[in-house]
């Protein structure tokens, strides 16, 4: 047993980080990695920016604290404006929070709020989507949809109406667009089954994270949802904590589609890993509404902190001055072709998707079929670990449901140059062919032995 005072989570014994320059993180041995999942999608700037480390410190030198019902301050409301242009005024009140659970928390009280302040109290209940992720905190974990973290706290949590959402791998309809419709029919029955007029809000994420491996949706389908939404009269709600601040080469990944939602959530990237901050935007009438019953019942110590503001404000200056929407698009196009090349070596890479610099690979025992590895065989570690042993970091989870299949995100930091793509899919290859041999091989084997046995004993 670690003799360290320090808990997280169960998994084996890490080393310590030294230091990180870009893309790039040393441990005390000396030993270098790529960060190819940007921490937990999240230092989207890299490491030592050096623009961000100038701004806090120069916001340090000002003011590092303030309560929000004693002082507004600059970094605050310069960072609420950006943000508002940056959704190109779809959205027009924000509301700072710590982290992506917070402000996916504050969202869902400030929808329940604005229905009843408007006399329909008898809304209570949300839907997402099976499988997502929403954040740990038990609000944000009664809208999740992942077994394994869920099950704990089932009995003490107010769960959504679960729903599914579009997966486009591996759906058995004729085509995507049968496929969306099935998906949509679906969530309008189970609606129904409630009452249109007892639901707040349909919660999802417009790419997937880590519960889904980069999942994506279309346009016929956020258009469905929408409509959905605005017939009975309950709100939109994105979650861009993971998908948002230029991850997938616009502002947020609703943009590429065009079908705004009521509320959005966003953190991460927003403070690129420099320091926590994150935020809630949403219609100008949900705030009004909401204030003048009274007020939002609802804040955070540390809701528009100045240092916490100031950071995020220069991450967002960051990514305009130094031109990596652009620069995202591009890496985009390069890890896709990459990871592609990569599915037509390896045939347990089942399949590849993702947009901008945020990309899914799920891992299948027969691509044919889609089946998964079994789930004691903890492909998504194995991987992990191999690619961690090559000098690059991924971030694993399970695909289905969270109890079985795998998958990692590869989601650097959104200044990658176009070399550093290059290291990182020659380390990722180099795992890949030691997951192959070392692990698939012999257990592709094993496998074969056991049912030849269970046939003919």
């Amino acid at each position: 047993m670690s003799s360290s005072p320090l808990f997280y989570q169960a998994g084996p014994a890490m080393p310590e980080v030294s230091h990180g320059r870009g893309v790039f993180l040393w441990d005390t041995d000396g030993k270098e990695y790529l960060d190819g999942c940007s921490g937990a999608i999240s230092c989207n700037l890299g490491h030592h920016h050096e623009g961000i480390r100038d701004a806090m410190l120069a916001q340090l030198d000002r003011v590092a604290f303030t309560y929000r019902t004693q002082f507004e301050n600059g970094p605050a409301m310069a960072l609420a404006e950006a943000l508002v242009d940056m959704t190109n005024h779809d959205l027009e009140k924000v509301f700072f929070v710590s982290s992506g659970s917070e402000a996916v928390e504050s969202a869902i009280k400030l929808a329940r709020q604005y229905f009843v302040a408007r006399g329909e109290s008898q809304r209570r209940h949300f839907v997402s989507l099976r499988p997502s992720y929403h954040g740990s905190t038990l609000g944000a974990l009664g809208i999740t949809g992942y077994q394994p973290l869920e099950a704990p706290f089932a009995d003490i949590t107010q769960g959504s109406i679960k729903v599914p959402g579009p997966d486009f791998y591996r759906h058995t309809e004729a085509d995507d667009d049968a496929h969306i419709r099935k998906v949509l029919q679906e969530t309008r029955e189970r609606i129904e089954a409630v009452g249109g007029d007892r639901i707040i809000a349909v919660v999802l994420e417009p790419v997937g994270g880590a519960s889904t491996g980069a999942r994506m949706v279309n346009k016929a389908y956020l258009e469905g949802i929408r409509q959905l939404c605005d017939e009975i009269g309950c709100l939109l709600i994105y979650d861009e904590v993971l998908s948002g601040v230029g991850r997938t080469g616009t502002w947020f990944a609703y943009q590429q589609w065009g079908v705004a939602p009521d509320l959005l959530t966003t953190a991460k990237g927003l403070g690129a890993g420099y320091y926590p901050v994150g935020a809630l935007l949403c219609r100008s009438e949900l705030v009004d509404t909401v204030m003048a019953s009274g007020g939002f019942q609802h804040g955070h110590t540390y809701a528009g902190n100045p240092l916490a503001c100031a950071t995020g404000l220069a991450a967002v200056e960051a990514i305009r001055n130094e031109n990596l929407l652009d620069n995202v698009a591009a890496r985009g196009e390069q890890l896709r072709d990459g990871l592609q090349a990569l599915k037509a070596r390896f045939d347990c890479i089942g399949d590849v998707r993702g947009t901008g610099v945020l990309w899914g690979v799920e891992l299948v025992m027969d691509p044919d079929s889609k089946s998964p590895f079994p789930a004691d065989a903890n492909l998504f570690a194995k991987v992990t670990a191999l690619a961690k042993e090559e000098g690059l970091l991924i971030y694993p989870r399970r695909t289905l449901d969270g109890v079985a299949g795998d998958h990692f995100l590869v989601s650097p930091p959104l200044n990658i140059t176009e070399q550093e793509v290059g290291i990182l899919l020659e380390r990722l290859s180099r795992a890949m062919e030691r997951l192959e041999a070392e692990v698939v091989a012999p257990l592709m084997a094993s496998i074969a032995q056991s049912e030849t046995e269970r046939t003919t004993g």
